[in-house]
């Protein structure tokens, strides 16, 4: 006995005709030959299944869709009885169906003609097309534009080039996605990840914006000869930004523009081993002379000075105006959500004696909060999270402001201090660093210091950032990562806020007798005229409390062969003076914070005061900056000798700094190959 089920079997077995293999086949590679057509290469790289109109499952939904209702259900009706096969091309051989009809076999043929007669005549032909004919080649679909991304072998920029355009790290984040996904990815919607912003699967070709990142123009210092310019006169600097810009320009896999490499700020960005201050001084210089690691036949000159750090108890009440770029730019995850985070690190360093109040500027300048107690963490950390990014930059609105509020805020015997952050995009009001310089010179006067804080690439000008820190009497540092928040505004906070003497300036007299040629590494922005020394009216840099400053003269002595000059065929030996073993006379003024009138400190510089590690890891770092820069003075000295020498001088490294250094050496290697 059979039952309806077995009834149905028996009359399909005996209606289905027996397969004839010649027509199979030719209907197979019929059917091979009409799915090619309709792709858009035959031998094109198979797209994505989710691609908008491709992919095997919105093919089928597309010829679904299409289909009536009455004529849907007769067909998967049909398909479910009698088992029909469809042909589907091997998956890897083949690129994504892109909304093909079904293919059917010859032993389906019986079931196909029962479904031309189910379906209305005009309905199978409109609707539902089972025979596919051969189809014209879809056209070629148009390559996605790639986003530009700079080669990891960056042609230098031509010296003297204050405008440079380089890809910001977001963007070249999104390449580096793109490429592994096989689309150019966008980098306008984002969606963060693990504090990385990734782009979202289904966005647009999005392009980068055109970078405008700005740099002061300085040509690197010449080589002297001691008997036409015996003396040489600078600035100090403590400033550090350049050390972060090149190492997130390291970081996204380009060589760093040649101006954004400042070497004094890179050999100071680490902490040294250098002796205490002793006595009244507020700090202690240290001169000491080694061997040149990238020339035997010259000599350093290392100059070393430490700041005193004095108990917290001997602190002055510090009066703290936070001037908060919020303008649009500030939009990116690297700009103002790491400011607020970095600024919400320094508030557990502060006392009951601090203040803390809040400007913001962006299209015009407002008081985000008014001058509050540092205590009051929760009511600074709220106005800190009302922030948001918008509007242009209404730059001097925004330094006016602040300054009236910190003279407001300060007393006799107490510390002001306005800290500018801000990527350096000033567009509104003062925008010159000529004229922003100017008005800072004016301010300065009253007593409030300037510091300022960079964050983010893309339009980063530090250009006007060095021009408003080293006018407004205080440093200038680039954050680029949370970590790098916590060098400066936890670790580094006392000599960032604190100050223990102004106008510091430094020079080296060389000896005629002792040394043929000279040259300072670094300093090209911080240069002065020799009158400048004795002139207390000349603002210099300011040290704050622990700071360290380092400086390198590479010096010839007499008889090297190492000389570069040729000596003059009319000239006069020129008269001697000083002892005949002294190479140079060193000599530092400052001014104690407050006063007006600058202090003295001077001692030899004689051979035979050998150096340590930390003078040959200085050493290390400044041949670093000077590969980075191009100088044509180190020979063959390359990257390897310089990661050679600085992992032989890294010393303890407590923070890691030193060990970081050396891996920036190690991609800067590999990406000027």
């Amino acid at each position: 006995m059979s039952d309806d089920l077995d009834d149905l079997k028996a009359m399909m077995r005996a209606a289905t005709p027996k397969p004839d293999a010649d027509r199979k086949a030719a209907d197979l590679a019929l059917a091979r030959k009409n799915f090619a057509d309709l792709q858009d290469a035959r031998d094109g790289a198979r797209q994505t299944f989710d691609r908008p109109g491709k992919g095997l499952i919105r093919g089928v939904t597309d010829m679904l869709m299409r289909m009536n209702t009455r004529g849907a259900l007769t067909a998967t009706t049909a398909l479910v009885a009698l088992g029909m096969v469809v042909v589907v091309p091997d998956w890897q051989d083949a690129p994504a169906l892109r909304g093909a009809q079904p293919v059917v076999t010859e032993a389906d043929g019986d079931m196909a003609d029962a479904v031309r007669r189910e379906a209305p005549a005009q309905e199978a032909a409109e609707e539902m097309v089972l025979d596919v004919a051969p189809a014209e080649p879809a056209p070629e679909a148009e390559a996605p534009r790639p986003v530009p991304m700079p080669s990891p072998q960056v042609a230098r920029p031509e010296s003297g080039v204050a405008k440079q355009r380089q890809m910001a790290p977001q963007a070249m984040q999104s390449q580096a996605l793109s490429d592994a996904e096989g689309y150019a990815g966008s980098a306008a919607n984002t969606t963060p990840v693990g504090g990385i912003a990734q782009p979202d699967a289904d966005d647009g070709v999005v392009l980068p914006e055109s970078d405008t990142e700005a740099f002061p123009e300085a040509a690197p210092n010449a080589l002297k000869i001691t008997g036409e310019e015996p003396v040489s006169t600078f600035s100090i600097d403590v400033d550090t930004a350049s050390y972060g810009v090149v190492r997130s320009s390291l970081r996204a896999g380009y060589l760093p523009p040649r101006e954004a490499v400042r070497i004094e700020e890179m050999v100071n960005y680490f902490p040294y081993d250098y002796a205490a201050p002793e006595g009244d001084a507020p700090f202690e210089p240290t001169v000491s002379v080694t061997d040149t690691p990238w020339n035997p036949d010259t000599k350093l000159v290392h100059i070393a000075i430490q700041g005193e750090v004095p108990p917290v108890a001997d602190r002055p009440p510090l009066n703290l105006v936070f001037l908060i770029d919020t303008s649009g730019s500030m939009q990116a995850a690297n700009k103002l959500p790491l400011l607020k985070q970095s600024l919400a690190l320094m508030l557990p360093q502060l006392t009951e004696r601090d203040s803390v109040a809040i400007v913001t500027y962006a299209g015009s300048a407002g008081k985000a909060l008014a001058p509050t107690p540092a205590t009051e963490r929760e009511t600074i950390l709220g106005a800190l999270d009302r922030l948001e990014a918008g509007g242009s930059t209404a730059g001097q609105a925004g330094l006016q402001q602040a300054y009236a509020l910190a003279g407001e805020m300060g007393a006799e015997g107490e510390v002001s201090r306005v800290i500018l952050a801000t990527d350096g995009d000033f567009n509104v009001g003062i925008s010159d660093p000529e004229a922003l310089t100017d008005y800072i010179a004016q301010e300065r006067e009253s007593g409030t210091y300037l510091s300022v804080m960079g964050f983010g690439r893309g339009n980063l000008d530090d250009a006007t950032m060095q021009a408003l820190a080293q006018n407004g009497n205080g440093q200038a540092a680039y954050i680029d990562t949370l970590s790098e928040a916590q060098k400066v505004m936890v670790d580094q906070v006392s000599g960032a806020l604190y100050p223990i003497a102004d106008d510091v300036k430094i020079q080296v007299e060389f000896n005629p007798a002792a040394v043929v040629e000279y040259r300072l590494i670094g300093y090209e922005t911080r240069a002065l005229r020799r009158e400048d020394f004795n002139n207390d009216r000349v603002d210099a840099g300011d040290i704050g409390a622990g700071h360290q400053v380092t400086a390198l003269y590479e010096i010839t002595p007499v008889g090297s062969p190492a000389q570069m000059s040729d000596a003059l065929r009319y000239g006069e030996a020129e008269a001697v003076s000083g002892e005949a073993d002294e190479l140079g006379y060193f000599k530092l003024r400052y001014k104690a914070p407050g006063e007006d009138e600058s202090r003295l400190i001077e001692q030899a510089i004689v051979e035979g005061s050998g150096a340590g590690s930390e003078a040959r890891f200085a050493a290390a770092i400044a041949g670093f900056g000077q590969l980075l820069r191009g100088e044509t003075y180190l020979g063959d000295w390359g990257y390897a000798d310089a990661i050679a020498l600085a992992n032989g001088a890294k010393g303890e490294d407590p923070f890691g700094y030193r060990a970081e250094a050396v891996q920036l050496m190690r991609l800067a290697e590999s990406l000027s190959r």
